[in-house]
C-alpha cells in the first residue's frame, strides 16, 4: 500500500500505542483521522503532530461503543477526505483490574465488551461500505495473547479479545477477494496504563508502544501477510 495521500483513521489515538501510531504515520504521508473518547489528550496529540509535521490531522472526539457517535465520525471524515484507506481499531479497556470471574461486576463486564468488541464492530461496519466501493482498504484490529489463551483474573478483557479474534476471522472470510483486507495485530505486553492495571506488580521488562509499529507496517505493505501478526512471532523469526 502506498502511503502518500492515503487516509488513515486511528481509533484510540490519544495515548499509548494509538499516540505512537499517529505520530509515526503522520511522518509517512498519511492524512490522519484521530479518534478517542478523551478530548484533552486527543487534541494534544493533534497539536503535537501539527507542530512536528506542519500537517493538521482531523481530530474527532467520540465514544465508539455508541452507534450515533460512530456514524457522525465516519460521516465527518468522509466529508473531509472523501475516502478511508486504513482503519486501526486500537481502543480498548482492561476493566476494574485483576479479578476472578466469580467476583466480576456485571456493569464492568458489559462496559469492557461494549468498548472492546461492540466498538470495533460498529466502526468497521460503518467504514466497510466506503472501502468496498473503493475496491481497497485495510482494517487492523489490535488483539492480545489473551485472545487465544484464557488467563486467570484477566476477566472480561480476555473474553473480549477472544470475541474480537472471532469477529475479524469472520469478516476476513466474508471479504475474501473483495480488495479489503483484515488483520489482527498482537503487539505483546507493553508499558502502558492498561498493562499497569492488568499486572499491577509487574517485575519484568515490557516493550515500548513504539516497538509495535513494525507489525502495523508489515500488515500494510505485505499483500499476503497472515491474518494474525504477533510480536512474539516476529521475535522468533
Amino acid at each position: 500500500m502506498t502511503e502518500q495521500a492515503n487516509v488513515m483513521m486511528i481509533i484510540g489515538a490519544s495515548k499509548g500505542l494509538g499516540r505512537q501510531l499517529a505520530l509515526h504515520f503522520s511522518q509517512k504521508g498519511y492524512r490522519l483521522v484521530l479518534v478517542a473518547r478523551g478530548e484533552k489528550n486527543l487534541k494534544a496529540v493533534g497539536e503535537e503532530i501539527q507542530l512536528r509535521s506542519g500537517k493538521e490531522p482531523l481530530v474527532l472526539q467520540g465514544d465508539m461503543s455508541q452507534e450515533e457517535d460512530v456514524e457522525r465520525i465516519v460521516s465527518v471524515a468522509l466529508a473531509h477526505y472523501h475516502r478511508i484507506d486504513v482503519l486501526i481499531n486500537n481502543a480498548s479497556v482492561f476493566g476494574p483490574g485483576p479479578s476472578v470471574l466469580l467476583d466480576y461486576p456485571t456493569d464492568s463486564f458489559s462496559d469492557v465488551l461494549l468498548t472492546n468488541v461492540v466498538g470495533p464492530f460498529l466502526m468497521t461496519r460503518q467504514v466497510l461500505p466506503t472501502m468496498l466501493a473503493q475496491g481497497s482498504g485495510v482494517v487492523l484490529t489490535v488483539t492480545s495473547e489473551a485472545g487465544q489463551t484464557g488467563f486467570a483474573e484477566w476477566g472480561a478483557y480476555g473474553i473480549s479479545k477472544f470475541a474480537v479474534e472471532g469477529m475479524i476471522q469472520t469478516w476476513a472470510d466474508e471479504l475474501e477477494e473483495s480488495g479489503v483486507r483484515m488483520h489482527l495485530i498482537d503487539p505483546g505486553e507493553m508499558d502502558t496504563e492498561m498493562h499497569a492495571i492488568a499486572v499491577p506488580d509487574c517485575d519484568y521488562p515490557l516493550a515500548r508502544p513504539a516497538d509495535a509499529i513494525p507489525l502495523f507496517e508489515r500488515a500494510l505493505h505485505l499483500e499476503k501477510s497472515p491474518l494474525r501478526i504477533a510480536a512474539s512471532e516476529e521475535e522468533s523469526e
